[in-house]
């Protein structure tokens, strides 16, 4: 049985699916780390390690597993903050949750 924040989760994801928010807040989260020159960052850090590492010895999971911690440090503050407003801000709407 799930415990009850998961529930919650669970819940509210569902409701920014139903709503089409949850994309909503995807495609500005794009747009704000491509604004924030971001995805830039991000694509210099990958070449940087396949140059390191030799083309021929980098897999997508190696890729992956490199630049996830590095990209999740990377996002500006604000973008979060951003987004945690536009978050509450629709829980808000949804209080019937």
């Amino acid at each position: 049985k799930m415990n009850k924040d998961a529930q919650m989760r669970a819940t509210i994801n569902q409701k920014l699916i139903e709503t089409g928010e949850r994309e909503r807040l995807k495609d500005l989260l794009r747009a704000k780390l491509i604004e924030c020159g971001w995805k830039d960052q991000l694509k210099a850090h990958c070449k940087d390690v396949i140059k390191e590492k030799g083309l021929e010895h980098v897999t997508v999971d190696d890729l992956v597993a490199e630049i996830t911690p590095k990209g999740r440090a990377l996002v500006p503050d604000s973008v979060k903050k951003e987004l945690l407003q536009r978050i509450r801000t629709f829980l808000a709407q949804h209080a019937n949750l």
